[in-house]
């Protein structure tokens, strides 16, 4: 017999073992933070002025004084620059181990960097005195139009519709609340045609990106010039012809808060505001809260991120992008009447100023979070300020430094120095149901 001969069955390859690739650290930060540490060093400390800065924290009115700080510049200016190497030092020491730096330390870094900024610079001024209250107080009151537009930017890229046009949703509220509020003698009544003025601009953005598909970009760049187009006809026209009545609109009220607003620091930056002031804190938390936590929220968030896939569960994609675009138009317009109705109390042509592109670069860096995207607002609002101030108080920067100043903090933080960032996956894309 002869014996059964069986063939060993093939031996499958071995599955290769999948191997995991962190993404590599960027030099990016650690260079960045490096060369501000040993600038910092170089001019607030080493080269820094021998006199004193004071900051008042008191103003009139405050339920008890607190006392100046006063701080000496020089040695201010060293003992920041050595902290700074070291937060340096640690970021190439994470950086060659693989590993990122902590964005708090980075927070902390530009705080200690303000630190020193301010000891040297108001402690070399014709008059070393600032009140520390002054400048946070002018920080939030230029915020609140940047505010509102990286609101307006929120609502529309989450649900997938890219807002260039934020510069003309401002531009047209404070035009609309100037006209209407010097016409109707009612600042209130131009603050709602402010909104709905913002509104009319995000609709045609809408119909345009949305019903016609038309590049979003593009669309919002001739928002952008037609309104400032339309607002300086309109202004030569009507409001230079007759300033008295159409261009002198009634100043808003400021409602003191009764305990709260006489809190010493605190009291006169956030419970010694406008009506536009408190609907800031309450637009913020509204959407933040309304995007985590709400029916709305879930589709918008869906529709931004993948459309299709909402579509099949039901929702109505492009008129859910439709409303959402107006919404945030309305809340820009807002965020206009604060030029008009509190800032300048009338209307120049263009007197946006740019703004509502640095309210995009505060989208960007708050990285589309309602609450990040207010917290980089205040932060180019607090750069803006700062040059106003520090002219006054007659610092050595030069004057066209600080009239840069604002565009220069912009430029450094979208630059990347917190990370890059993603924003909603379909933002700039038109739906077409299939």
């Amino acid at each position: 017999m002869s014996a059964a001969v069986t063939n060993p069955a093939p031996q499958q390859p071995a599955a290769p073992e999948r191997v995991l690739l962190k993404a590599p650290v960027s030099w990016k930060i650690p260079i960045i933070l490096t060369v501000l540490a040993v600038l910092a060093f170089v001019l607030f400390g080493a080269m820094g002025n021998s006199g004193s800065a004071t900051f008042k924290l008191a103003m009139d009115g405050d339920a008890f004084a607190l006392p100046d700080l006063v701080l000496p510049g020089r040695v201010t200016g060293i003992v920041v620059g050595v902290l700074l190497l070291v937060v340096a030092g640690w970021s190439v020491a994470l950086k060659r181990s693989g590993r990122k730096l902590p964005t708090w330390v980075v927070v902390v870094f530009g705080v200690l960097f303000v630190l020193g900024f301010l000891a040297w610079a108001v402690s070399g001024g014709s008059t070393p005195t600032m009140s520390l209250t002054s400048l946070l107080k002018g920080a939030l009151s230029f915020g609140i139009p940047l505010v509102f537009g990286s609101l307006s930017g929120v609502l529309g890229e989450r649900s997938g519709v890219v807002n260039i046009a934020i510069e003309g949703q401002l531009l047209g509220g404070a035009f609309s609340a100037a006209l209407f509020g010097s016409v109707f003698h009612n600042a209130y009544l131009g603050l709602i045609c402010a909104a709905v003025a913002g509104a009319l601009v995000s609709m045609v953005l809408a119909v345009f990106s949305i019903k016609y598909r038309v590049n979003q970009i593009i669309v919002g760049v001739v928002l952008n010039v037609l309104v400032s187009g339309l607002t300086g006809f309109l202004f030569g026209q009507v409001m230079a012809a007759d300033p008295e009545a159409y261009n002198q609109p009634p100043r808003l009220d400021r409602w003191n808060i009764p305990g709260l607003a006489q809190i010493p620091v605190i009291g006169p930056i956030f419970f010694q505001q406008t009506i536009i002031g408190y609907l800031l804190y309450i637009a913020v938390f509204v959407v933040w809260y309304a995007l985590r936590n709400t029916r709305w929220g879930l589709r918008t968030r869906a529709v931004g991120e993948h459309p299709k896939a909402a579509d099949t569960l039901g929702v109505k994609v492009n008129s859910l992008r439709f409303w959402n675009v107006t919404l945030g138009g309305a809340v820009a317009g807002i965020g206009g009447a604060y030029f008009t109705l509190e800032a300048v109390e009338s209307f120049t042509k263009d007197m946006s100023g740019g703004r509502g592109f640095i309210a995009l670069a505060a989208l960007i860096l708050g990285r589309w979070n309602p609450i990040g995207a207010a917290l980089a607002a205040l932060l180019f609002g607090f750069a803006d300020n700062l040059a106003s101030i520090l002219s006054i108080v007659g610092t050595p920067v030069p004057s066209q430094f600080l009239e840069m100043l604002p565009y220069v903090v912009t430029v450094l933080a979208v630059a990347g120095v917190v990370g890059r960032s993603r924003g909603p996956a379909a933002a700039g894309e038109p739906y077409v149901k299939e």
